[in-house]
């Protein structure tokens, strides 16, 4: 098999429907952008249970008469709080935090935004058990024994926090790759079109080719490589949305939570990490498209 005359053959076809492939490397690159969006979302999910696993706490928020009165929690009803706390089953450990503690944190929390921090003042921030769980699946104990109690104002369990915000990012998740697969077929279909517009196109020559004991495989091996070769170009496309996007949105939009510590900051490394996956399935998609079309729909 001469290799230069396949190649020559795979230039020219790219060529001459020149506007059919730029139309199947840009509808692959935005499917396969879509795709990269999902995949970083569930690196995000993924960051942040390792992030929170065995860290989360249950706030025991106490009333503001508790806050203002005892800050060293040695009074009634916050001395016999944390006792209870403390004896409870499950609970590992229990902190208190007085109002000027919980300012501190709050302060660290929203440094990035200090408008937010200079509007707080101390009186907005209640005194607060954080309690720390053996299981932290078993926050609802908590929440059970202590709320309505004297001096509590109430209870917050971060677990569940947490698991909303989890609900949203996987939401957006199977929406973007929802998208991406709508997107994907119709790179398919332009893909098998493009295929069968180029071989209707080069019809005499691959039939003088045959005529002179050309195989099957040899004359279908030039499409099948265009197809590759758009899909490759149209993967490097969709990274380099990718990189475009990091670089000039995401840190503008999330940088707030990326500093705050809510969300884990997406950078560059993680889009270099899933763009072998995009090649990959860039290369998969549009080998297995280019073959089943030519075996199905193509007579050369």
């Amino acid at each position: 098999m001469r290799t230069s005359f396949v190649f020559s053959e795979v230039v020219t076809g790219l060529r001459r429907n020149v506007t059919m492939t730029i139309a199947m490397i840009l509808t692959t690159a935005i499917s396969l952008f879509l795709l990269g969006l999902g995949l970083l979302a569930v690196r995000v999910v993924d960051k942040m249970q390792d992030n929170y696993q065995g860290k989360l706490e249950v706030s025991v928020l106490l009333t503001n008469d508790v806050s203002a009165n005892d800050q060293d929690c040695t009074q009634q009803p916050c001395a016999g709080l944390r006792s209870q706390l403390e004896t409870t089953s499950g609970v590992k450990t229990v902190v208190y935090e007085n109002r000027e503690k919980g300012f501190e944190r709050f302060k660290r929390i929203f440094e990035a935004q200090p408008e937010l921090v200079k509007l707080a003042r101390p009186e907005a921030i209640p005194a607060t058990f954080r309690v720390s769980l053996e299981d932290p699946e078993r926050a609802d104990v908590i929440a059970q024994a202590f709320n309505g109690k004297a001096g509590v104002k109430s209870v917050n369990d971060q677990g569940e926090f947490l698991s909303r915000l989890f609900d949203v990012l996987n939401g957006l998740r199977d929406l973007v790759l929802g998208l991406a697969a709508l997107q994907a077929f119709a790179a398919l279909l332009l893909i098998s079109n493009t295929i069968q517009v180029s071989a209707f196109t080069r019809r005499t020559e691959v039939g003088i080719m045959r005529l002179v004991g050309a195989t099957r495989w040899y004359t279908q091996l030039p499409f099948l490589i265009e197809a590759v070769v758009a899909g490759i170009i149209g993967a490097v496309v969709g990274v380099g949305f990718l990189i475009l996007a990091q670089a000039a949105a995401v840190d503008r939009v999330f940088g707030d939570l990326f500093t705050s510590g809510i969300l884990p900051r997406i950078g560059m490394l993680d889009v270099l990490v899933i763009s072998p996956i995009l090649l990959g399935v860039a290369v998969l998609i549009s080998a297995l498209t280019g073959y089943v079309t030519l075996r199905l729909y193509v007579r050369l």
